[in-house]
């Protein structure tokens, strides 16, 4: 199994995660405020991606509570601290700037379905190394790297 393949299948596992998490975010931030939102909506797309990342990324034999605590570790620090505090950060950035609006969408919808997607981008590079390298590090060790093209 390649690094190439293994960052793949993260990826793909990624796209859907993603879009669980993007979308209860949205749905539920204007009621519940950002934290409990980013809370309930990460949670949601943290049970699904340990899931899929351990049998199908990252193709554990099974799910064993190790994986389960490391995983819960790694991604809570990631997803609970790092990226309520990033939507923070770069909803700050959007307000500096002009308002957008895009079709039908209010320039705060803009700016907070903005902040989540860029927080995201920030955290999948977090996430990866985190599973890759504390979660399930054992099933690499014999894996080696593709040659380069050259």
């Amino acid at each position: 199994m390649s690094h190439r393949a293994t960052a793949l299948r993260f990826g793909a596992v990624g796209l859907c995660n993603t879009a669980i998490d993007a979308v209860l975010f949205v749905l539920l931030h204007d009621q519940l405020g950002i934290t409990v939102a980013n809370l309930i909506s990460s949670s949601a797309g943290m049970v699904f991606s340990f899931v899929v990342n351990g049998l199908f990324t990252f193709k554990s034999d099974k799910l064993t509570l190790r994986h389960a605590a490391l995983f819960v570790a790694t991604t809570g620090l990631v997803m609970w601290v790092a990226q309520p505090l990033l939507i923070h950060g770069w909803l700050w950035v959007l307000e500096q700037g002009p308002d957008l609006t895009l079709a039908g969408m209010a320039a705060d919808d803009v700016r907070i379905w903005g902040a989540k997607l860029a927080s995201i981008a920030c955290c999948l590079v977090l996430n990866f190394a985190a599973y890759r390298f504390v979660v399930w590090p054992v099933e690499h060790r014999g894996e080696t790297e593709e040659p380069a093209a050259v």
